[in-house]
């Protein structure tokens, strides 16, 4: 049990060493740095080992006993270059002070050159590394320029030190920050005579420019003098000749004037006139529509009183016609729904007679053997003494008070008994009665000869009773009480 302790604690130390081992191998590159790792760093493209791996910002991890690391400085680096007695194009040796400000490139390539080339050197050395570089391209390009250029071109000449130098720098790993000339010498004292002639020429370019500006001051000085005098000539002239234009004018400027006055006179007294009037105009004019318009106020009033109470009224009206036809409509469909119920009960009812006497109907014709013929002669015997009694209830009621009978002699029947005959044929004849029913009257009753209808027979009788009293008989009549 204690060997398992001391093994897990032993693993668990190795552990944590290797964690430590780890992290202070993992390392961070400031951002005014640049880490180099060196050792097994892979390849480059082409399959050639690489010598050095550059970052700038960022961290690695750098493998232990096969990978190693430092770093390159970013601070700028300023090389103070005095360049003397450097040919000229014109083979005049010059002086050209200057200053020029480098650092380390972190342009990629460029940074793995300064890797290859700076890796381990100190600040002095990069600098004399650096100046000994400006000298040779600084000589270079004063061989290709003249002194005029030179001194007088500055931007030419500094655009052509940049591009040089700074090509020649980055084969290092360095690059050109800035560059500063002072001012440019040479022994034989050239650049002082063009200075000097260049001086002479501007004074005398500004002493004639001020013997120029002298003597036009004085022409000029002169001319504005005869000028002066013709002008105050003229002006002379032209001030007396004005003065009696003038006076023409003032008299006719004031008849003009006088004139106009009384124009204006005329034209003020008309206008104040005028506006009076259309001050009136517009008086009564505004008065009449304040008339019109308290009117209208008081018309609009009065409209909307009555509007108002008549739409009052009619909304009541229309309240009390729509309550009294909902109660009608309410009432008339109480009432149809009433008639409704007893026509239907009704119905109901004669449904139920028809079907009673439909039953009694079918029973009767069973009765009479099936013939509906014999069916209905049984029921028309059956209703025989009732068409009887109405025959003699027809004539029961007629009242006879007094027949008074003039008789002729004659064999022929009498008046009084055609008379008796007309009037029992006046009721419905029985014969005629059982014709429509199917039926045949006994013989007993009569032969069954259809009797003439009562009007036609007793016109016959009027005309046989006119004929009769033509001839000296006796006329027969009835009067009825």
């Amino acid at each position: 049990m204690p060997s398992l302790i001391i093994l897990i604690s032993v693993i668990a130390l190795l552990a944590f060493s290797m964690f430590l081992v780890f992290l202070s191998r993992y390392q961070k590159c400031p951002s005014d740095k640049i880490m180099v790792i060196y050792g097994k760093v892979g390849n480059n493209e082409d399959g050639s080992s690489r010598s050095a791996k550059c970052i700038h910002g960022g961290a690695a991890f750098i493998w232990p006993v096969v990978q190693s690391y430092q770093f390159l400085d970013l601070t700028p680096i300023s090389i103070s270059v005095d360049l003397t007695k450097a040919l000229s194009r014109q083979n005049i040796r010059i002086d050209v002070p200057s200053r020029f400000t480098v650092g380390i490139s972190t342009e990629n390539g460029v940074m793995q050159n300064a890797a290859e080339r700076l890796l381990g050197l100190k600040l002095n050395e990069i600098q004399e590394l650096a100046r000994d570089i400006i000298f040779g391209q600084l000589r270079l390009i004063i061989a290709t320029m003249d002194i005029e250029e030179i001194n007088t071109d500055r931007d030419k000449f500094l655009e052509a030190v940049s591009s040089n130098v700074e090509t020649e720098l980055k084969k290092i790993g360095l690059r050109l920050i800035n560059v500063n000339v002072t001012d440019i010498t040479d022994e034989s004292g050239y650049i002082v005579a063009l200075g000097r002639e260049a001086a002479a020429k501007a004074i005398n370019d500004a002493k004639c420019s001020v013997a120029e500006k002298e003597r036009d001051g004085a022409i000029g000085e002169a001319n504005a003098r005869r000028d002066q005098r013709i002008e105050v000539a003229n002006a002379n002239s032209m001030a007396i000749t004005g003065e009696n234009t003038a006076q023409v004018q003032i008299s006719q400027s004031n008849a003009a004037r006088r004139e106009k006055e009384a124009e204006a006179l005329k034209i003020a007294t008309a206008a104040e006139k005028v506006q009076a009037a259309k001050s009136l105009e517009e008086s009564y004019a505004a008065e009449k529509e304040a008339e019109q318009i308290r009117a209208q106020r008081e018309k609009a009033t009065l409209e909307a009183d009555v509007i108002v109470q008549t739409e009052i009224k009619k909304q009541q009206i229309e309240i009390e016609a729509e309550a009294e036809a909902e109660k009608i409509r309410r009432q008339a469909r109480g009432e149809s729904d009433a008639i409704y119920m007893q026509m239907e009960a009704k119905a109901r009812g004669m449904q139920e007679l028809l079907t009673k006497q439909a039953l009694g109907l079918s029973q009767i014709v069973e009765a009479a053997g099936g013939d509906s013929s014999d069916a209905l002669r049984l029921m028309l015997a059956d209703k025989m003494e009732d068409l009887m009694k109405i025959q003699v209830d027809a004539i029961k009621n007629i009242k006879i008070d007094k027949v008074t009978v003039w008789d002729s002699a004659g064999g022929e029947k009498s008046s009084t008994a055609n008379f008796l005959s007309g009037l029992v044929k006046s009721i419905p004849p029985m014969n005629e009665l059982f014709d429509m029913a199917g039926m045949q009257l006994p013989n007993f009753l009569g032969s069954g000869k259809k009797i003439s209808s009562v009007p036609d027979e007793a016109e016959h009788k009027f005309e046989s009773n006119k004929k009769s009293s033509d001839a000296g008989a006796k006329t027969t009549f009835f009067q009825e009480s």
